[in-house]
């Protein structure tokens, strides 16, 4: 059973919900954060690119996604030149500021030393690296169609966003990205806990974002047959059909347990065990592998020494698409034999799928419904998938009291592509009590 990791702290960015509590309210209240593309994002009229199944060349079957609302980045207090912040594609804002929020809910204005981050980014191009290739390719012609200015910068969006954010908040451990794909921010979650653990930092920001270019994603997923030609986001709905696409950025504060409780900070959940593996080469891109996935929940049972049957919520990965939730469901059939009711649900029917983002959503998630006292519903699964029959797992549609006998404990799962599979556990924290010294009797 390796050492707890407290979370210290959180900030968001995410499609309807800008910060944490935010989320929660929606979360909590069932609301539908999804939209048609706005105006103007996609830099043409969305009706020229809509198709209909099996049409995928050039085209997307739907407009609606998850979208985020323009960010401008307040450069005050930050350790950069905010004219080297100046013209970058909205990946370098957003990291910054979850980043920074993340930190500052943690009680600092700034990191130093012993302060590092792990960020999960997907490598798909953005508007920015597209639009500096563009201009690359189209030379002298690229004003003359109307291309906006380029920043040449934007082609580093993989890793550069950590290197401008480790200098603009004084990160002083290190901070890297990383694109495990669908699994990314709980890939990045576990590599913090590791280095916090392994006394390399005091305290890590451990992130993810997704500002991919959202044309780019629609008609990429339309041509993989995964996107919903209806638009409509519906873990395990018998009628599923394809998930719906979402972007934006969230980010958990995390310290070692024993020094977050020494401190006196604000714990609002603890991990007690990350469990990863990799399927390597399977049936498909697409084709999720159960046995894979039954390895990283049962990792991360071992490594936290907590039954499958103590938990009593799971935030599924749960896309939407009818192969990719049946076989989620295989796996916790097994996992989670013998629980007696598993309350299950997925972020994605409120937010879509948010791709790098959704595992720390979901966690996000998850601490919303510690504080509330109350499970969350899952929107759009009114008619439940036929492969819940004969598991243990009790689809959530409506709001539910959590009751608070022992402490509350969730698991979160997230697997992307190519079998990147990752699964959390969490609990809430609860102050030990300590006994009282009692001084001794005097002599009368």
């Amino acid at each position: 059973m390796l050492e707890p990791i407290a979370i210290v702290g959180r900030a968001c960015l995410l499609p309807g919900a800008p910060d944490p509590a935010a989320l929660a309210r929606a979360v909590l209240t069932g609301a539908d954060l999804l939209t048609d593309a706005p105006t103007g994002r996609w830099r043409t009229d969305p009706a020229r690119l809509r198709g209909d199944p099996p049409d995928r060349d050039d085209r997307t079957w739907s407009l609606r996604g998850g979208y985020v609302d323009a960010l401008t980045l307040d450069p005050t207090g930050l350790a950069l030149a905010p004219e080297r912040l100046h013209g970058l594609d909205p990946v370098f804002a957003w990291s910054l500021h979850v980043l920074r929020g993340a930190l500052h809910d943690a009680g600092r204005e700034r990191g130093g030393p012993g302060v590092g981050a792990v960020l999960g980014n997907l490598s798909f191009p953005t508007l920015g690296m597209a639009t500096w290739a563009a201009s690359v390719w189209l030379g002298p012609d690229a004003r003359a169609v109307g291309l906006p200015p380029a920043d040449p910068r934007d082609r580093f969006m993989s890793g550069l966003p950590a290197r401008l954010a480790a200098e603009a908040l004084d990160l002083r451990a290190g901070a890297f990205c990383l694109d495990a794909a669908c699994a990314s921010g709980l890939y990045a979650l576990a590599l913090a806990c590791d280095a916090l653990r392994a006394g390399r930092a005091d305290l890590m920001l451990a992130g993810a974002v997704n500002a991919a270019d959202d044309l780019f994603i629609h008609m990429g997923f339309t041509a993989l047959g995964a996107l919903s030609p209806s638009g409509r986001s519906r873990p395990f709905h018998r009628d599923a059909d394809g998930l719906v696409p979402a972007e934006g950025a969230a980010e958990p504060a995390l310290r070692r347990l024993a020094d977050a409780e020494r401190s006196g900070d604000r714990i609002l959940g603890v991990i007690r065990g990350v469990g990863l593996a990799n399927d390597g080469r399977g049936r498909g891109l697409l084709a999720p592998c159960p046995e894979g996935q039954v390895l990283a929940l049962r990792r991360a049972y071992a490594q936290a020494g907590v039954a499958p049957t103590a938990i009593g919520l799971l935030e599924c990965h749960a896309t939407g698409t009818a192969v990719g939730d049946a076989a989620e469901l295989r796996s916790a059939a097994e996992v989670f034999a013998g629980h007696p009711d598993l309350p299950i649900g997925s972020l994605k029917g409120n937010l879509g799928h948010s791709i790098t983002v959704a595992g720390l959503a979901g966690l996000l998630k998850l601490l919303a419904c510690f504080e509330a006292g109350v499970r969350a519903p899952t929107l759009h699964a009114e008619q439940p998938s036929p492969a819940l029959r004969g598991t243990p797992c009790r689809l959530l549609t409506a709001a539910e009291p959590w009751p608070d006998a022992e402490p509350r404990r969730a698991a979160v799962s997230a697997f992307g592509f190519g079998g990147n599979n990752a699964h959390v556990i969490l609990e809430q924290w609860r102050p030990v009590a300590r006994p009282r010294s009692v001084p001794a009797p005097t002599a009368a």
